[in-house]
């Protein structure tokens, strides 16, 4: 009987002490998008499911739910209580009620909640943590470029956190640089900001909704615990949460032509390096063609192109690419270095060069362009004349001569050039008496012909630029045995001689020492193709023969 009585006390005791649900909030009132804790103790160990928190999504956003349990024993007496602790945030302005939750079959009490909006005056001096973004429009074309910047103000200390990234349908989202940092004081309050900044380009027209960034993280506050003598800190979980934007994407115009670059404002310039007074032939020139935009990534700005007439060869490098802001815009920049060389002097056009562009500002069509423009390129004396060709009283070719540039008259020059004549004169009648001879020089023999072996000498060193004005008087030699009129240039050469192995290897020569990064030439190739052609020789012209036997 008494142990019947003593299990009827104790079952009394713990229904008496399981009857008691409590809950509160960490603050009142609270701001939109700032979260706030919901707290719900029951004074019992029960199941960490037995809360149910539909009933709050009404009203409030529900984060997480943590659960923690407590037992004590003071003077043999034990104490069980389990607490959830949910994080909760306003929808919208106004006064809310927090329902009634049960556990266990035991309802808590009802809260009263206001929830401040963000304009309120009372709001700055609530929040511990808030995020502020500011867009740079928010009505754009499709595949136009906006920048959001999220600031993340924290009166706290943070302990940890983490900040997603906004969402947009159908739309790509970039981080624009790293996050920045600064301390600002904002109604007599010191906060800790985090900026950082997005590119956001919208794939397809019509009305959208940009949901700004979520934080979540946990701040430290000063422990609630009696026993804490020590005075540490505790932490306290937090989400906040940005305001939602809305963004109007037009389609494409209509009657819009072309590669489609939607952009506030695009322009786009030339260098030159050396100035263009100083082009001689030869001499590689930069040109320097730079194209800017704003509010159009580095991936959609058009490839930089340009065209020369005969006589040019350029040699294009890879462009380069940068992005930053200016003014709250994104500002894209492509940069492309084209060496240009000369093969023979004259007056070039280089034809205009034109980017086709939608004006986001105007809502017009528009065209940038560089002008053509007339450049003059100049004889270059340093590099090697092409030899003079001497003939006999038969029109026929004897042998090529070199040519000599008189720049000052002196006595000394005076003589070497009489000399010279003499020389030539005595040299031009000895060929009449003995005519094999000119014949063996009209043939052109190869162990006496020292253009080509000069020319394998050099490609045989490397020396790729002593190569280059070494063609010409070689294939001379050739056009006279084949009865052809003198090449004068390089690129006429390479026309002679039409053989594409050939003019790829000239190529690769002159882009190893005019392009923007110089290599190191290797000749062996050459010497091969070299030694083909000089076998072979060029088609004979059918139209002026050399008679090697006249009558």
């Amino acid at each position: 009987m008494l142990t019947i009585l003593l299990s009827s006390t104790l079952f009394t005791s713990n229904a008496l002490a399981a009857s008691q649900v409590s809950a509160t909030i960490d603050k009142n009132p609270v701001v939109v998008n700032e979260s706030f804790i919901l707290k719900i103790t029951i004074d019992d160990d029960v199941d960490t499911n037995a809360l149910n928190t539909t009933a709050l999504l009404k009203d409030f956003i529900v984060g997480r739910t943590s659960v923690s349990s407590q037992t004590s024993m003071v003077n043999f007496k034990t104490t069980q209580t389990t607490t959830w602790s949910t994080l909760l945030l306003g929808k919208s302005a106004g006064n809310f009620i927090i329902p009634p939750l049960t556990i266990a079959g035991i309802k808590s009490q009802a809260i009263e909640v206001k929830i401040l909006a963000e304009n309120d005056p009372l709001a700055d001096k609530q929040q511990d943590i808030f995020i502020s973004t500011e867009i740079s429009t928010k009505e754009v074309y499709v595949q136009q470029q906006l920048t959001l910047t999220v600031k993340l103000h924290f009166a706290a200390e943070l302990k940890r956190g983490s900040l997603t990234e906004p969402t947009l349908e159908s739309a790509s989202i970039t981080q624009i640089g790293k996050d920045k940092e600064e301390d600002t004081i904002i109604n007599g309050r010191r906060y800790r900001v985090i900026e950082r900044t997005y590119a956001i380009s919208p794939k397809n027209s019509g009305e959208f909704t940009l949901k700004s960034p979520v934080f979540s993280g946990e701040i430290l506050v000063p422990s609630t615990r009696r026993n804490n003598m020590f005075g540490f800190s505790e932490t306290k979980p937090v989400s906040v949460i940005g305001d939602e934007i809305q963004l109007v994407v037009r389609p494409i115009p209509e009657t819009f032509q072309g590669t489609w670059l939607p952009s506030n404002l695009l322009a786009i310039h030339q260098d030159w390096q050396p100035d263009l007074a100083t082009f001689k032939v030869g001499e590689p020139i930069t040109r320097t063609i730079t194209l800017t935009a704003a509010g159009l990534s580095e991936e959609q700005l058009p490839l930089l192109e340009m065209a020369v007439p005969k006589g040019l060869k350029v040699y294009p490098d890879q462009a380069q690419l940068h992005t930053g802001m200016s003014s709250g815009h994104l500002v894209s920049q492509k940069v492309r270095n084209f060496a240009i060389v000369a093969s023979k002097p004259g007056e070039y056009q280089l034809p205009e060069i034109s980017i086709p562009w939608w004006n986001t500002v105007t809502n017009r069509y528009q065209v940038a362009t560089i002008a053509a423009q007339k450049i003059t390129v100049l004889p270059n004396s340093e590099l090697e004349v092409a030899p003079a060709i001497i003939k006999n009283e038969q029109n026929k070719v004897l042998v090529p001569a070199k040519t000599v540039i008189i720049t000052q008259a002196s006595w000394l020059q005076w003589l070497f050039l009489a000399l010279w004549l003499l020389t030539g004169l005595a040299w031009f009648i000895s060929t009449k008496i003995t005519r094999s001879t000119a014949v063996k020089i009209a043939k052109g023999d190869n162990k006496n012909n020292n253009a080509y072996l000069s020319l394998l000498a050099a490609c045989k060193k490397n020396q790729g630029l002593a190569v280059l004005s070494l063609i010409s008087p070689w294939i001379n030699t050739l056009q006279i045995k084949a009865g052809k009129k003198i090449t004068a240039t390089l690129d006429d050469a390479l026309i002679e001689i039409n053989n594409n192995k050939f003019q790829n290897e000239i190529e690769l020569l002159q882009q190893c020492y005019y392009g923007k990064e110089q290599k190191d030439w290797q000749g062996n190739t050459l010497v091969a193709l070299i030694q083909a052609i000089n076998k072979h020789g060029l088609k004979v012209s059918k139209t002026n023969v050399l008679s090697l036997n006249p009558r």
